[in-house]
């Protein structure tokens, strides 16, 4: 599922996106053969070494458009490429070119991206996890209390910097989180007692559910929720009554549009799968609406 995290400026969160791959499951050895043909396209198998370890991309945010989409003189496979069956990490998001981030709407859509040129054309499978993070606003600062900012109010300049990216792009984050500012007290309080050990096991198990799901449904190519095809979403996340009027509601409340209504859909169907229950509850609808709210205050706000 996509993940756009947003918060101030050392609260740690470049640190979690790296952290990610760390509880994510090995690659399967379908996976794997399709990651190591990609990266020996582009030249970088080092030594013909293979591992299933997923891919971590995080190009710099003055990365072109060939760059992240792939291209060139001999069409060579970009990030998205080099990302796929991984995670594609996208630091100081509305840093990057418009036209850059745009370029990526299609890929995420279809899980593949076609580089056309004079002479031929390439078709790279592009199937990645989208990561990214970003500030409030230029300053960063936006949000502490007691701020104010300096080139206009504090809610102009959120929404402002929010208005660097398109609103299609923002439709296909499944998780909106706001990450706070860690304080120094926060740093001496005691490693918690779930480390990345514990839930990596928990993100398996749940992996291996869709695995089995998908399986069972012939979609041997589908290993997980967010890659669910649209005509399967509503029966394998199907909710009771609770649910479905909880959904209808939100959804003409915050104005879904149908790939958001699908996409919390899915997400409910994925919160389901780590708590290892069978059916989508009410409770797994209601978390999965409240990760789809916070920059549409900010864009009212303007």
């Amino acid at each position: 599922h996509n993940l756009l995290m947003s918060g101030s400026p050392g609260a740690g969160k470049s640190m979690l996106a790296q952290r990610l791959p760390s509880i994510l499951p090995p690659l399967t050895p379908r996976e794997l053969l399709e990651v190591s043909m990609i990266h020996s396209v582009a030249g970088i198998l080092a030594g013909g070494a293979l591992t299933d370890r997923r891919p971590f991309r995080a190009p710099h945010h003055s990365a072109s458009m060939p760059a992240l989409v792939g291209g060139g003189v001999h069409a060579r496979p970009g990030e998205i490429s080099l990302a796929h069956n991984g995670v594609l990490f996208l630091d100081e998001l509305p840093e990057f070119q418009a036209q850059v981030l745009d370029s990526l709407r299609q890929p995420i859509e279809t899980g593949e991206v076609a580089i056309a040129r004079a002479n031929h054309r390439v078709v790279y499978p592009a199937r990645f996890q989208l990561v990214a993070a970003m500030n409030p606003c230029r300053c960063g600062s936006a949000n502490e209390p007691g701020f104010a900012c300096r080139r206009a109010p504090n809610e102009r300049c959120v929404a402002q910097y929010l208005g660097r990216l398109s609103g299609p792009l923002l439709d296909r984050f499944d998780l909106l989180v706001e990450v706070p500012a860690v304080s120094a007290a926060d740093l001496m309080t005691p490693p918690p007692r779930e480390g990345s050990a514990e839930v990596a096991a928990r993100v398996a198990a749940a992996r291996r559910i869709q695995l089995q799901r998908y399986a069972d449904l012939g979609l041997m190519s589908v290993a997980c929720n967010a890659a669910a095809p649209a005509n399967l979403v509503e029966e394998i996340a199907q909710a009771d009554d609770a649910g479905l009027r909880l959904l209808r509601d939100a959804a003409e409340r915050m104005r879904l549009t149908a790939r958001g209504y699908h996409r919390v859909l899915k997400l409910a169907r994925t919160l389901a799968d780590l708590d290892g229950e069978g059916p989508v509850r009410r409770a797994h609808l209601a978390e999965a609406l409240s990760y789809r709210g916070a920059p549409d205050r900010a864009a009212a706000a303007a």
